[in-house]
């Protein structure tokens, strides 16, 4: 690595002087496993309801047992601690059940995304070879299109229904076929119910490794490729951001909480600000399937969520709803948003109408993922994401190998560290040399730092566009539409969008005498990778902008700044 860093000199943390009253400047961070401190939560309030889903209530008492009779399960059927098994589940009961069960049961989490289909869903498969996989029937046919069936790992299913209350189970089969899915048990063989009899209670286990060094989560990010790799997040990764969050939040009081969980768990940002930290502070979580406005309305509505973390382009739906009016939104106290910038008049019409707090956040998976945020009830700056988490320090380190260290004032690549920073890339010692060095992540991203330690991210390392959330890679997507016939040339990048923050624009160059038109590449793409990838647009032109080496320009494809 190039260096040294520069920005905050070594032991001088002026941030510390801008957090919000009764903020530590460290938490103290247990040596314990994160599923011994849910145990926690689930002994002091076994009747609070832990989970709300489609107006059924899971009380700790409940979801406590049914992740333990999970994980005796796992045991009984040969899972051993390091196992891995895969979460291929939108949110639901089932995604905390089997994800603690699995954590109980020695285990290591794979987070998929359910929205994965094709090579998105058989890469991760292939480069984590899990021991199992947890779905639903609803997502059955994605795993058939990439499991050989000689050789698929045992699949753990439940039905969606299951989870629902039992007046609505025959309406919600009647929804999802008339939206497609499959809702009959499928007939392979290496299907296996997930809550079949059994012992009811895990063996106790004996984990190889310390807490700090044995992995609970596999979190699988693209990096500057799009290409698989999985951040190593250990147990204290994971218990560390959780209470940094109690923290930073100054929720000292425990089972008073409700969060509204619109975000989804697969995501890290999910799994720890949605899931992790609720549970670790005895709070009852509100389960939505997917980020749909209307439904987060009713929600907020009828459950009155003290929390809600998300991400701009949901707050903005907010705003902009024509009857926002009508839904009693005042409860929310607290909201976290993060994945995208926030601009800061979508802040300020939100916390019009909630009297709540919306601050920014940053962090990426390689951190837990939380590394900084906005105080709450302090000092936001405008354009910031704003100062480091307790337990955590920040340099400014050179943009290029050679480069030479940034001045005061000059951007330069962030760099964080702290007890949530990765163990390193999954089976990648190279890439993981790349960004970890004496414990300090280079990020990727470039950043500048006022006096006080705010920092301002001022643009990213990674050519990527951002879709509601979700990073998307625009060589991914390239590489889909030069496996169309048609297609001789093709780029693709973000451009701006209302709802979503970013989608993927393409421009294509046609091959003589091809008629290929633009919906039938945006089919072409969304059969291949997932739909949020795919273009939502498709401009065909004479010939792409390239440098003198013939590389695309990407950059000069993009709209001018403010068209």
């Amino acid at each position: 690595m190039t260096g040294p860093p520069s920005g905050v000199p070594a032991g001088d943390r002026p941030w510390l002087a801008h957090y919000a009253p009764g903020v530590p400047p460290e938490v103290t961070v247990p040596d314990r496993r994160l599923p011994d401190l849910v145990a926690e939560s689930a002994e002091r309030f076994p009747d609070r309801p832990a989970f709300i889903f489609q107006g059924r209530r899971w009380s700790y008492r409940t979801f406590w047992a049914e992740a333990g009779r999970f994980a005796a399960r796992l045991q009984r059927d040969g899972f051993v601690p390091g196992d891995r098994l895969a979460l291929l589940l939108p949110n639901c009961p089932l995604y905390p059940i089997a994800y603690y069960g699995a954590l109980r049961a020695g285990g290591v989490v794979v987070q998929l995304s359910p929205l994965y289909v094709g090579r998105d869903l058989s890469r991760p498969l292939q480069d984590s070879r899990p021991k199992a996989i947890v779905t639903l029937e609803i997502l059955v046919p994605n795993l058939t299109a990439v499991l050989d069936p000689a050789s698929a790992p045992p699949v753990y299913l439940a039905r969606f229904r299951e989870f629902c209350p039992p007046l609505r189970r025959p309406f919600v089969n009647l929804v999802l076929r008339g939206r497609g899915y499959p809702t009959h048990w499928p007939s392979e063989p290496w299907i296996r119910r997930w809550n079949e009899g059994g012992p009811t209670e895990p063996r106790p286990i004996t984990p190889v490794q310390s807490p700090a060094q044995e992995v609970a989560v596999l979190q699988y990010t693209g990096g500057t490729t799009g290409r698989p790799k999985a951040a190593m997040l250990s147990h204290r990764n994971l218990v560390a951001n959780a209470l940094q969050c109690r923290a930073w939040f100054r929720r000292e009081a425990m089972g008073e909480d409700v969060v509204l969980a619109s975000v989804p768990f697969f995501h890290v940002y999910g799994m720890t600000v949605a899931l992790n930290y609720p549970l670790l502070i005895g709070a009852t979580i509100v389960l939505q399937v997917r980020p749909e406005l209307h439904e987060a309305l009713r929600l907020i509505d009828r459950y009155h969520p003290t929390q809600f973390p998300g991400v701009p382009s949901m707050y903005q739906a907010i705003n902009q709803h024509p009857h926002v009016g009508r839904y009693r939104i005042r409860s929310i106290q607290i909201c976290v948003s993060g994945s995208a910038p926030l601009p800061r008049e979508v802040a300020r019409r939100f916390e019009e109408l909630t009297g709540g707090n919306l601050i920014e956040g940053y962090g990426l998976s390689e951190a837990s993922p939380v590394t900084h945020a906005n105080p709450i009830g302090g000092e936001r700056r405008d354009g910031s994401i704003g100062l480091p988490f307790p337990n955590t320090d920040q340099r400014l380190g050179p943009i290029a190998p050679g480069d030479p260290s940034p001045g005061p004032g000059e951007p330069g690549e962030l760099w964080v560290r702290g007890p949530q920073v990765m163990l390193g890339y999954y089976g990648r010692p190279e890439e993981t040399a790349e960004v970890l060095a004496d414990g300090w992540l280079r990020t990727g991203d470039i950043a500048t730092l006022d006096a006080d330690g705010y920092a301002f991210i001022v643009d990213r390392k990674k050519d990527l566009a951002i879709v509601g959330g979700f990073k998307v890679y625009p060589r991914e997507v390239e590489e889909v539409l030069y496996e169309h016939p048609g297609v001789a040339e093709a780029a693709a990048i973000g451009v701006p969008d209302a709802e979503l923050g970013e989608v993927v624009k393409a421009f294509i160059v046609r091959r003589p005498g091809a008629a290929v038109t633009e919906a039938e590449l945006i089919a072409f793409v969304r059969a291949r990778i997932a739909h949020y990838k795919a273009p939502r647009s498709v401009e065909f032109r004479a010939s792409l902008p390239k440098s003198a080496v013939q590389k695309v320009l990407r950059r000069e494809l993009r709209p001018p700044t403010g068209a």
